[in-house]
């Protein structure tokens, strides 16, 4: 296993939807808690975003102010937490779930000093809500949060399988990279992860092993050193 001790797990919530594209696809995220808990139980700390895309993108309507699309996709990221925590309970492990702003009773307030004590305790810790304010996503939230606590690396989950030169989707042609320098992400317009995200990165020296979510025991393969995803360095 690779000496990485804690990292930071971004899920797509378009992937957790499955084939079905919205809501969620309960037997894919019971797999992928099945994979963590594999990973927690061998002593690695996993803290976890997930973006909110199979409920609602921030820009997902024309007629309403982008703020108020911000803040619902914010909620759509708390649900997606609550209910991903909630499955991780089942195959056995403990969690919580934190956010920049009050929830209620479902959530506690992020701390970097409440975060740590629940990773020594062996918790999953989820980061939900972005980081609470509009016009910055989950990808930013996701390397705040990974900068913040000290991850040894981020694992980007992906619907693609890797960082092409173009869309794959559109491009069959599209070149896959093994390894690439989060620099030369920003210079080529890989678009990755956003643009305030990649800069965050660069600036932070936070690495980021990108693979597809789908593909078999894929996370538990990339921290084991069985990886078929792009290496993103710094």
């Amino acid at each position: 296993m690779k000496t990485w001790n804690r990292v930071l797990l971004k899920l797509s919530g378009e992937a957790l939807a499955g084939d079905k594209k919205t809501g969620f696809d309960e037997a894919t995220c019971i797999e992928v808690a099945k994979q963590v808990k594999e990973l927690v139980d061998k002593g690695v700390e996993v803290g976890i975003v997930i973006g909110g895309g199979n409920f609602w993108r921030g820009r997902t309507s024309e007629t309403i102010d982008r703020t108020k699309a911000d803040q619902i996709g914010m909620l759509a990221t708390v649900m997606n937490c609550i209910y991903v925590s909630e499955i991780f309970r089942y195959v056995g492990m403990m969690t919580q779930v934190l956010t920049p702003f009050e929830c209620g009773s479902m959530t506690k307030t992020f701390s970097k000093d409440r975060a740590n004590k629940y990773f020594k305790k062996g918790m999953v810790v989820f980061f939900a809500g972005g980081i609470g304010h509009p016009y910055f996503s989950t990808d930013t939230a996701t390397v705040l949060r990974a900068v913040e606590i000290e991850a040894d690396v981020i694992l980007l989950a992906k619907a693609i399988d890797g960082v092409y030169d173009s869309d794959p989707k559109t491009n069959l042609s599209a070149i896959k990279y093994d390894e690439i320098s989060i620099g030369e992400v920003l210079d080529k317009k890989l678009a990755v992860i956003d643009l305030s995200a990649t800069i965050m990165c660069l600036e932070n020296k936070m690495p980021m092993m990108v693979f597809g979510l789908n593909e078999p025991n894929s996370i538990v393969n990339t921290v084991n050193g069985k990886f078929t995803g792009t290496k993103v360095t710094v």
